[in-house]
């Protein structure tokens, strides 16, 4: 048997030490598990991210878990921040002996980085010893203050030190640290600090500083380290480990390294034994809610409740004060009445200050409490809602009502949470970006000096989907497996970010996520200062909630914005007050709208496999829009045949049992909601939906022990051990033993898809409103849509080629129309000044206040006059003018250009008499103004029409007076296969800039498409291997897109790729993680030689599909032209050419059509 040295391990660095550790939490322990080690500490660089993951962990398998930080020390006070001076930070490592020690941990490691941040977060002395209590400290590895000044050659001042931290930390509780990794530094330290530790009575410890789990695993974190700092591994002034040994050693390995200290390796677990923090979680920390005198927190819920029930029912019944009383009895029960005053207080103060709330969001919209609080606004009794699927008696968890606000007045409903609470009693919660499957080879793939085609070869491979991994891609994808297999550089590529794969990456802040406690924040978790200036949690969301902490989710949700805003223009343009709540929900206009996919800028149906979708669904009531919504995702996905099929012929409807009937007739029989699954189990077998709700959860888990348990009980029933009967059982309620199991299979197989009717009918409520808004006040509703993605170039070309086809004109900007959103005039939309690039907000409300109080301006120079002293300088001045927001005074732009700088800077010097001798200079000036105070310009002719859509582009982002392509729109719409719109709408765009690839988009990662559009941007860039590669930018009547040009392609299209040219370009669509989507190029045709090539249209009928021909033919009889066509027949092997009658015109809507009755690659156009 081999010899076991007990030994702990208290200096270890866990994947938390961001782009460092290379020590996964869970690897780690069960790592010092298979060595029978008692204990392990966490002593991440700086921070506590990782803590309670690892507590978790370690108990799992049962392994002390010791808690600590190595933290960062300055070398004045944390306070002091000069490069010269507070760059040399030393490390120092701390260790919670017990409770009050972790709680002393979290405020030193809080206020190191709240207040002491200057490139790490840095404690002090000072700091350190008024956190002393319940903390052992280790002087650290060679970064340490005790090595440090032990190698600079000053014994005394180590000497000093060190009895400074023993009496901060006392004797018994400060260690002096030794290591060996093989380091010259090492060796000739560690004699030193043996000395030392024996001439000040300090004990020994020996740790290992681990960054990684395995020796083997030394190059992972080598790698991560480079891709810290931007460096390549073979970068020789880079910082590196100067060994291999920073891994988590066997206590044999350890006691190998000090034969000469044992007490070393003795102290470890001396050590370990000292340290014994616990958490408790099963313990909730509520702030109290403060209520008025004569009350307490539930006769005040219980008041607010039953005001509110009277205004929400006419009259009030049994039916809702049962329901009511019920959901009441169990809030109180579970502890959590606080948490309902405290989410209704909040709400309240944002509609008492008309901050635009949402209906409702999750599980929260299924309380007849919240919804009597006017928390949300569905009704739960009207569609049906389970109170269980929100707070289920029998599993103890927090509430978790999350909010939907105007995403520009968020900010002000968490500003009054801190003004209420505290601010130190309020943070928002961390969140931690990953090296997910894509990102990990790009990021591996530069640090290792691979060449970029091979890494975007690769990344390529990966399929973009949920959850993908690149075991899972080398399972599904053959050729990254082959590539793999044969090419060394892609192996050694794919292995390096496999080991680095699902590692965080960095922090950030979450995009809702806020924590309220009764005590300052910094009594329950460590807290950060984000890059923004935003004190978070280091704790994630879950850590948060486990610990019992008050978590809400404040979202901001823009769509809420466009309503409001949408409503205000209303009332400006027609003087009409539209209460949005109160509208009526069974226009048959606004379903006619719906369900012809009229519904771009419509939330939640805008998207185009969506409207697809919408097309087959139409849908004429609200639980359609539910339904819709619902199905709408993977998994459900399947049932929208069989959904639609039913719904367009309910007579067929079947039901495998009576009972099933009402609960899914409103879905035509189809299982949709988890409502429903909690509600079939309810009523065929007798469940509680309490114990309904924990069913489904383990159905939607698979665990598959529990199934097959809970499908006897649900079939025969259950009787406790005295006979009684716990549950009748289907058969007890007249259902057969097949018709049972069968039922009890289906819904098993549902309940992992099945989706929460409470948030569908949130958001359905949210896009009946904007639709509704659409139908009825088009203009209003554009103009606040188009407000909304003013940053958004694609959408607002795709808004505004909607206004187009509606017959709604947009207005330019305007210095004396214009405000800073999109407005409307007269049934027409007028540009916002906020649109336009280089201006500044504070700028655009000057002038409008300007305007509103002396009327308008008159004339460009009684504009400069006026505005003089405030916002306006040179920059933003070029901008209203090359965007034309002066054209209505009378100049044209090339004349304002001549003398915006000359007129500016004389009127800033205030001398007027100064400005007239200037503009006098100009001999050929006429007078241009306006009538008033004209402006003398000098006479020269407007730019042409391509530099006006040029300088507007520049200033606007979008050509507003015309565009380049109109001349060739025919053409460029007949030809291509997309448009850069469909192609950019493949990925959303969070608020921190990161992609998601989305599932319904029309076209795949690498398929191939023809744009026709003008080149506008182009970078050549020489690579590694002295090659010429470009980045091209290509703009279409939607939009534009980036192109990459690879080397082998550039050869070809090198001589037709110059700015400004007209083109079709063929290419391959990209979509990675982490950036917007791209086109591959693979082909450049200039277009008069495109149009002018002979094009085939070419179909293939696959075998058995004989019948679609019919069907074919008639989409190009609706679509002739002068294209031919040849269709391909499986069954006989055959093409055969049509005749010339089914000759057609190819454009989008043919295509389309082709491509949903043969499916897409069976159309292809060349």
């Amino acid at each position: 048997m081999p010899e076991i040295v007990e030994f702990t391990h208290l200096h270890v660095h866990t994947e938390y030490s961001l782009l460092d550790g290379a020590a996964p939490v869970d690897k780690l322990v069960k790592k010092a598990k298979s060595m029978n080690m008692r204990a392990l500490a966490i002593t991440d660089h700086g921070v506590m991210y990782g803590v309670i993951d690892f507590y978790k962990a370690a108990v799992a398998e049962g392994i002390k878990p010791i808690i600590g930080c190595e933290v960062y020390v300055a070398p004045r006070t944390r306070f002091d921040k000069q490069h010269e001076y507070d760059s040399d930070l030393s490390h120092l490592v701390l260790l919670a002996k017990d409770n009050d020690g972790y709680h002393n941990l979290i405020k030193l490691v809080s206020d190191a980085s709240i207040e002491g941040f200057y490139y790490r977060p840095r404690v002090d002395h000072d700091l350190l010893r008024r956190y002393s209590g319940g903390l052992v400290c280790l002087s650290a590895c060679l970064a340490g203050e005790i090595p440090k000044l032990l190698l600079a050659g000053d014994y005394a001042g180590a000497r000093e030190r060190a009895l400074l931290y023993q009496d901060i930390y006392g004797k018994e509780n400060y260690f002096i640290e030794i290591q060996d990794h093989g380091l010259d530094e090492q060796k000739r330290v560690n004699p030193m600090l043996v000395k030392l530790a024996h001439e000040i009575g300090a004990g020994l410890v020996a740790t290992n500083d681990s960054h990684y789990i395995e020796k083997s695993d030394a190059p992972y974190q080598d790698v991560l380290m480079c891709i810290q700092m931007g460096k390549t591994v073979d970068d020789p002034d880079r910082m590196k480990f100067g060994t291999d040994e920073f891994y988590l050693k066997s206590g044999v390995q350890m006691q190998e390294l000090f034969p000469y200290a044992p007490e070393a390796i003795a102290n470890t677990n001396k050590i370990a034994d000292m340290c014994n923090v616990t958490f408790d979680f099963d313990k909730t920390y509520l702030p109290h809610f403060d209520v008025p005198e004569g009350y307490d927190s539930f006769t005040y819920l219980r008041d607010l409740c039953y005001k509110g029930l009277a205004e929400r029912y006419h009259p009030v019944t049994a039916r809702e004060t049962d329901r009511l009383e019920y959901e009441l009895g169990v809030i109180r029960s579970m502890g959590y009445v606080d948490y309902f005053l405290i989410v209704w207080d909040f709400i309240k103060f944002a509609k008492d200050n008309k901050i635009p709330v949402g209906p409702g969001r999750g599980s929260g919209a299924g309380s007849i409490v919240a919804y009597s609080l006017n928390i949300t606004t569905i009704d739960p009794l009207k569609y049906s809602l389970l109170f269980e699927r929100f707070l289920n008696p029998e599993r103890v968890s927090m509430p978790d009502i999350d909010t939907d606000f105007c995403i520009d007045r968020r900010g002000e409903v968490i500003d009054y949470v801190v003004r209420k609470y505290g601010a130190d009693h309020v943070a928002q919660i961390i969140t931690f970006g990953t090296l997910k499957a894509r990102a990990a080879v790009r990021d591996v793939g530069r640090a290792l000096g691979v060449p970029l085609a091979t890494v975007d070869m690769v990344a390529k491979l990966v399929p973009n989907e949920l959850k993908m991994t690149l075991d899972k891609a080398l399972d599904v994808s053959n050729e990254l497996y082959e590539l793999y297999q044969r090419d060394e550089t892609v192996k050694k590529l794919i292995d390096t970010a496999r080991a680095v794969e699902g590692l965080p990456r960095h922090s950030g802040v979450h995009a809702a996520g806020v924590v309220i406690t009764g005590e300052p924040a910094s009594s329950y978790v460590p807290l950060q200062l984000s890059k923004d200036g935003i004190i978070t949690t280091q704790y994630h969301m879950d850590n948060v909630s486990e610990l019992g902490l008050l978590k809400m989710d404040f979202l901001g949700l823009r769509n809420l914005t466009v309503i409001k805003n949408a409503v205000d223009n209303i009332k400006l343009s027609r003087g009409e007050e539209v209460d949005i709540d109160h509208i009526d929900f069974e226009r048959p206009e606004v379903y006619d709208m719906i369900s012809a996919a009229d519904t771009l800028g419509v939330f939640q149906l805008e998207s185009n496999g969506m409207r697809d979708f919408i097309k087959e669904l139409k849908p004429r009531t609200l639980e359609d829009i539910i339904a819709g919504i619902s199905l709408f995702r993977p998994g459900p996905m399947e049932q929208i045949p069989r959904y639609i099929r039913n719904k367009n012929n309910p007579d067929k409807i079947t039901y495998k049992h009576p009972l099933l009937e009402p609960i899914l007739n409103v879905t035509y029989g189809c299982i949709i909601y988890q409502e429903q699954v909690l509600q079939i189990v309810q009523s065929l077998a007798g469940y509680p939906l309490g114990r309904a709700d924990l069913l489904r959860r383990a159905m939607s888990k698979k665990k598959h022990d529990v199934m097959e348990k809970e499908r006897q009980f649900f079939i025969y029933g259950q009787k406790d051990g005295d006979g009684n009967v716990i549950l009748d059982g289907a058969i007890a309620r007249g259902v057969s033993e097949s018709v049972a199991a069968s039922i009890f299979d289906e819904i098993m197989d549902f309940a992992s898809y099945a989706f929460n009717k409470s948030h569908a009918a949130a958001y359905a409520i949210i896009a009946y409103q904007t639709a509704y808004l659409k139908r009825f006040y088009t203009p209003e509703y554009m103009a606040a849509l188009l407000s909304s993605m003013m940053s958004n170039t694609t959408k607002t070309v795709e808004y505004i080629a909607d206004c187009t086809a509606r017959g709604i004109s947009l207005l330019p900007p305007d210095v004396n129309k214009s405000y800073y959103r999109f407005t409307v005039e007269d049934g027409k939309i007028r540009f916002g000044l906020e649109a336009v690039k280089n201006v500044g907000h504070k700028l655009l409300l000057d002038i409008a206040q300007e305007r509103e109080t002396n009327g308008p301006f008159k004339s460009f120079t009684n504009f400069l006059e006026r505005m003089s002293g405030k916002e306006l300088n040179k920059r933003s001045l070029e901008s209203l003018i090359k965007c034309g927001a002066f054209d209505s005074l009378g100049a044209n732009r090339r004349q304002l250009m001549a003398v915006y700088e000359d007129l500016l800077s004389g009127i800033t010097a205030q001398n007027r008499q100064n400005i007239a001798g200037q503009v006098s200079l100009f001999d050929d000036g006429g007078a241009l103004g306006a009538e008033g105070d004209a402006d003398e310009l000098p006479n020269l002719p407007e730019f042409d029409k391509r530099e006006l859509l040029n300088m507007e582009k520049e200033t606007i982002g979008l050509y507003l007076s015309g565009h380049p392509l109109d001349d060739y729109r025919e053409k460029i719409t007949q030809y291509s296969s997309a448009n850069t719109a469909q192609i950019n709408e493949l990925a959303t765009e969070d608020e921190n800039g990161e992609f998601t690839v989305r599932s319904d988009g029309a076209f795949q990662d690498g398929d191939l498409v023809t744009i026709g559009g003008i080149i506008t941007g182009r970078r050549n860039k020489t690579t590694r291997s002295n090659s010429q590669m470009a980045f091209l930018t290509l703009e279409d009547l939607y939009g534009s897109i980036d192109v990459l040009v690879f080397p082998k392609v550039y050869e070809k299209v090198s001589p037709v790729m110059a700015v400004d040219s007209i083109v079709f370009l063929t290419g391959r669509v990209s979509l990675r993680e982490d950036e917007a989507p791209k086109l591959l190029c693979e082909r450049i045709v200039p277009y008069e030689q495109f149009i002018a090539r002979p094009q085939t249209l070419y179909l293939k009928l696959e075998r058995g599909r004989e019948g679609l021909w019919d069907e074919a033919k008639a989409a190009l009889t609706a679509h002739r032209g002068d294209t031919p066509v040849k269709v391909y027949f499986e069954q006989s092997n055959q093409v055969r050419s049509v005749s010339r009658d089914l000759f057609c015109t190819v454009n989008d809507a043919l295509l389309a059509d082709l491509i949903r009755i043969f499916g897409k690659n069976c159309v292809k156009v060349k």
